[in-house]
């Protein structure tokens, strides 16, 4: 793929629907078309260019089916910009804008940034290994702005649960995250075992939540209740600063989310620090090669 310096040179690259197709087509099947319905090869191309037969399961279908795009009434133009503008954007960027830039209505570029999102999430993470801090936060539900008998406090707030992999010589630095209800031995537990890879250096607070996992890792705390916050190579700091980036995102861009959409604001903000180094363009390959599935908007918007 080129190297796109602007989004003017992205915009003259993929111009019309029949560039971003072939595109699609290239990522998605690397030039042998196969049926998405079962798998085969063995497809004929309709003169159209568009449509394709299976020869084994007789279904016809397009490079869309089974993907993020499938059904869209969006031309395949404002999807790849759309994509490009979120890929490539320091801390993304509100349905609002996306709107105004894409000549579309904001519930259209709200379900648009959605779908995005879920390309932007990793399909079968790695394990973390090395040295991983982890630690917990809350996001959302500010009290500023409410009136006293309406306050909430914390539980206004969402919790969220990370691990970032430290970098060094021989592994990148790399963050994952997850919604949990309450910060229980239980929740963190089951967290940590699916992220981190036995055996890897675990840092965290001074929190009981991580005592029933330490034997599996070799574990050092810091106590922040003591006000300990650095004790040579022991710090929870990478993960915190993490926290700060996605919450600059949110408060910055979006201003607020809901609980049951957080997930996906997490992830883009993941994707987005663990690509950090990669160049432009190849962020933007990254997330159409992971256009796999599908995201309707009532699956979007029903209620967790």
């Amino acid at each position: 793929m080129k190297i796109f310096k602007s989004i003017l040179s992205f915009q003259k690259e993929f111009n019309t629907d029949e560039k971003c197709r072939e595109h699609l087509e290239q990522s998605r099947w690397n030039g042998t078309p196969a049926c998405p319905f079962c798998g085969s090869t063995g497809v004929h191309r309709f003169p159209n260019g568009k449509i394709f037969k299976c020869r084994d399961c007789r279904k016809k279908f397009s490079v869309t089916v089974g993907t993020i795009y499938e059904n869209t009434k969006i031309p395949l133009t404002k999807w790849y910009l759309a994509t490009y503008i979120l890929t490539t954007h320091s801390k993304g960027i509100s349905s609002l804008q996306l709107a105004n830039m894409l000549d579309v209505t904001q519930k259209t570029a709200w379900f648009l940034n959605h779908r995005i999102r879920e390309m932007l999430t990793e399909k079968a993470p790695q394990l973390l290994t090395g040295t991983v801090e982890v630690d917990e936060t809350y996001v959302g539900g500010s009290d500023r702005n409410r009136h006293q008998h309406k306050k909430k406090g914390k539980d206004a707030k969402t919790m969220v649960v990370g691990a970032v992999q430290r970098g060094d010589e021989d592994n990148a630095s790399k963050v994952t995250t997850a919604i949990i209800p309450a910060t229980t031995k239980e929740n963190v537990t089951e967290f940590i075992l699916a992220n981190v890879q036995a055996g890897s250096n675990m840092v965290t607070d001074e929190s009981k939540a991580y005592n029933k996992v330490k034997k599996n890792y070799t574990h050092d705390t810091v106590n922040h209740r003591a006000k300990e916050y650095v004790r040579g190579n022991v710090h929870t700091n990478t993960i915190e600063g993490f926290w700060s980036l996605l919450k600059r995102q949110i408060d910055g861009i979006h201003h607020s989310v809901s609980p049951q959409h957080l997930g996906r604001y997490c992830n883009e903000s993941a994707y987005r620090y663990n690509n950090k180094g990669v160049a432009q363009d190849e962020r933007f390959a990254v997330a159409v090669s992971n256009c796999e599935g599908r995201l309707t908007y009532q699956k979007l918007i029903a209620k967790q």
